[in-house]
């Protein structure tokens, strides 16, 4: 049974908008409001599988995302069994926690906070959609140089933000088959380039390899000075827009992934080894690989 709304509720949507292919999901109220709980969302890889899967359904629907606390609040009418089973079966742990019927005060308050933040929040977008896909060439190109599977992997890493920030600018007015199909596509490229960070391992494991410790510390500072001038890039806003609050929690995940390249290459050199370095590879690119597997898994 859903809990009643004390203020006056959001009616439903015109006929014209229910047409309309280019309707932003967050300006649509519905008649009712549900929050689910969804533990393993944490970066926009998964918010996005989120905004695809529920997309694909026929009814227009709002969305609002609180990747700190790992909420999803949906603004639907009576399909709420239908959505249940979107975002239960992409895997991330989903569960409903309630659902009451819309006011129009909310629903008014999240299309003004959209509306505000959506032209920062694009510009923000633009410029880790560069900085990211700059560091993908840099490190994979330092990677090789250097022997180095933890640097190409870390680039791998790189790729999957920056294909994630394109995909966020380019899903802008689209249509949900032309956004699954972005999806797809970045999905696969990142399951070649995971493959390819794998076999690379697999190959310097079985042939050996001599990893250049003092370029794998130098260039994963340099992409730790990248991910951290992406956060200041989203600090402004990182509490106002749901990209904005998945960016800055992906570019934080980012910091931890260049620490531990650098961690690696100061081991490479205390050890005499090239374990270190293959054991960050290895870990990078199983990440990446797996969040590629949760973007081919979408389906209308």
């Amino acid at each position: 049974m859903s809990e009643k709304c004390t203020g006056q509720c959001q009616s439903s949507p015109t006929n014209n908008d229910l047409n309309n292919n280019h309707i932003d999901s967050d300006d649509f109220g519905g008649k009712f409001v549900s929050t689910f709980k969804v533990p393993k969302m944490d970066c926009p890889s998964e918010e996005r599988l989120i905004r695809l899967a529920i997309e694909g359904i026929s009814t227009t629907i709002g969305l609002q995302f609180d990747i700190p606390s790992r909420l999803v609040k949906v603004f639907h009418d009576d399909n709420l069994d239908e959505i249940t089973n979107k975002v239960q079966s992409l895997n991330l742990g989903a569960s409903l926690e309630s659902t009451s019927e819309s006011c129009s005060k909310e629903a008014a308050k999240a299309r003004k906070l959209d509306q505000s933040n959506k032209a920062s929040e694009m510009s923000a977008l633009r410029w880790l959609l560069l900085i990211n896909g700059v560091m993908f060439l840099v490190e994979v190109v330092a990677g090789v140089i250097a022997q180095s599977a933890g640097l190409i992997a870390d680039s791998l890493d790189m790729f999957a933000d920056a294909a994630v920030y394109g995909l966020a600018i380019y899903a802008v007015g689209k249509t949900v088959s032309l956004k699954l199909r972005a999806a797809h596509i970045s999905g696969l490229l990142q399951v070649i380039l995971a493959l390819g960070a794998l076999s690379e391992v697999i190959r310097r494991f079985i042939y050996g390899s001599e990893p250049i410790s003092s370029l794998m510390m130098i260039f994963g500072g340099v992409a730790l000075i990248a991910n951290v001038a992406c956060l200041f890039l989203i600090y402004r806003n990182k509490e106002d827009g749901a990209h904005m609050k998945a960016s800055w929690i992906f570019s934080a995940n980012d910091v931890i992934a260049n620490v531990g390249v650098i961690l690696a290459g100061l081991l490479v050199t205390l050890t005499d080894s090239r374990y270190p370095d293959l054991v960050i590879g290895l870990i990078i690119s199983l990440v990446v690989l797996n969040g590629a597997r949760r973007i081919l898994q979408l389906k209308y």
